[in-house]
């Protein structure tokens, strides 16, 4: 008997309720909306902007402003030295640790147990559901899952409290049940040195029965080559033959699509994408055919959106879910039951459909290049070299790139740091290929191309191995959910990153 079979029958009723999405998502929100006013009715943060009183999202866009973190860091700071009902009502007792501000080095995003329950977990359930409904016939649960997390630390000397990456905090709380049938060891999965992590995962997972991996695509990499070379063999399904689905996010999947085909060659492997972030839990891909994911629209997450040209400006108008359009970049907001309010998360999306209503990731608010009119977005950059990679035959590991403002020949570019994991057939070949692509993809980089008045052709350096990683490693930001910026508009992190190419 396939235990799967019988285990998939408790996710009908949740199915039922995800397939209403196509007709119900703004409604759904409204409830989202509703309820967390009233939750939060009593909080410091309610009090002062007056929850009781509000009776619909028009009134709430009207009295509650736009918050970045730095609008927020007071009160964060002070549930972390334990204050209650300032941003929601129940204690806040962890603290997910999150790439920084220009300000600060990290920042510290409050999870609630509420958060925990019907968010982050919920989307966790729901994306087995969604596997299992598309793979009849699979064998999921006749084996174990391989979570990649990070690391966590007491928060300041509060008892019980915790601060760390988000993974170690969903590890630290999952319930007892979920560790019989996952890997490694507690106590591994929450090693703080990211290099003895790995060397302990690849050798207690090496003879389990793995049937699924979660986690991020460049530090999962890392783990399978790891596990490859131990083992000897050339493929994962050789090491862990019931191996079926990777449920992969945190950065675009485009640049290690084809290492990951040539290292999993089974063709019972699945791929499936999900959008967890620190602060919440927002989509799924419920179609193998359909790199867009679903928008969660019932959990704990109520949803608002910036037009792109509009951030930044001091009175930036969102619109909610309902008025979208597809086809346009929104900057993303979210309300939630961790007491973020109105928040601007830093993501980027764009709308394929609105029946249901699915989208891609197309950037960060702060990772784009926009030095001379060309608003180069991360879309860009990944279909760009995508197409690049197929014209020459490389394979990208990890990238970023700046813009030369005027070199000693009073000369504009985009300059490209890239660490192949294989090397194109010539550079120079590579760069105009991907060069070609970005005109092609960006009307707006094309204009600024033309005749190499505004922009000259782009250039690519590579990258010595390892050079990320010990980037990364110099930051203090190796392993967990740390990534790597694919794009800046100023030349901060890729000065660090030749300095440390020679």
């Amino acid at each position: 008997m396939n235990p799967t079979k019988l285990i998939s029958n408790v996710f009908s009723a949740r199915l039922k309720e995800i397939g209403r999405y196509a007709a119900g998502a703004e409604e759904m929100q409204t409830r989202v909306l509703r309820r967390l006013l009233r939750d939060a009715a009593g909080t410091e943060w309610g009090e002062r902007h007056g929850y009781r009183g509000i009776r619909g999202y028009d009134a709430f866009r009207e009295q509650v402003p736009v918050q970045t973190y730095d609008d927020i860091k007071p009160y964060v700071e002070r549930m972390r030295a334990g204050e209650t009902n300032l941003l929601w009502p129940s204690r806040i007792r962890w603290f997910a640790k999150s790439s920084g501000t220009t300000n600060d080095k990290s920042k510290f995003i409050p999870v609630s147990r509420e958060a925990l329950r019907d968010i982050h977990y919920r989307g966790g359930t729901d994306c087995v559901a969604l596997y299992l409904r598309n793979n009849p016939q699979s064998r999921f649960f006749s084996g174990k899952g391989l979570i990649l997390g990070g690391s966590h630390s007491p928060n300041f000397n509060q008892a019980r409290t915790l601060v760390g990456d988000l993974s170690a905090i969903l590890i630290e709380n999952i319930h007892p049940l979920v560790n019989l049938i996952r890997v490694p060891k507690k106590e591994v999965a929450l090693m703080d040195d990211w290099q003895a992590k790995i060397e302990q995962i690849a050798r207690q997972t090496l003879r389990a029965n793995v049937t699924n991996l979660s986690g991020v695509p460049s530090w999962m990499l890392v783990v399978i080559k790891r596990i490859l070379e131990i083992s000897g063999k050339a493929h994962l399904e050789d090491v862990w033959p019931n191996l079926e689905v990777f449920f992969h996010g945190g950065v675009s999947f485009t640049p290690y699509r084809e290492q990951y085909r040539q290292l999993i060659a089974s063709p019972r492997m699945h791929y499936m994408e999900t959008y967890n972030a620190s602060e919440g839990f927002f989509g799924i891909q419920n179609d193998p055919a359909d790199p867009a994911l679903l928008l969660m629209a019932d959990y704990g997450v109520f949803y608002e959106f910036l037009p792109l040209e509009e951030v930044g400006k001091p009175n930036p108008c969102p619109v909610p879910l309902e008025d979208v359009e597809t086809g346009k970049n929104y900057a993303m907001l979210i309300s939630t039951s961790c007491g973020l309010w109105r928040y601007m998360i830093g993501d980027t999306v764009r709308f394929t459909s609105r029946r249901p209503y699915k989208f891609v990731i197309t950037g960060r608010t702060k990772h784009f290049i926009n030095a001379f009119g060309e608003e180069l977005i991360v879309d860009n950059a990944e279909k760009g070299l995508e197409k690049a990679c197929k014209a020459t035959g490389a394979q990208v590991l990890e990238y970023t790139a700046a813009p030369v403002f005027m070199d000693s020949n009073a000369k504009c570019r985009h300059q490209w740091l890239i660490e192949f994991a294989q090397m194109p057939d010539s550079v120079a070949h590579f760069a105009q290929v991907l060069d070609d692509a970005l005109k092609e993809i960006n009307s707006d980089y094309e204009a600024k191309r033309t005749k190499d008045i505004a922009l000259q052709p782009l250039e690519v350096i590579p990258a010595r191995p390892g050079l990320f990683h010990d980037w990364l490693k110099q930051k203090g930001k190796l392993g967990g959910q740390h990534k790597v910026p694919r794009l800046s508009n100023n030349r901060d992190y890729i000065e660090e990153m030749l300095q440390l190419n020679r």
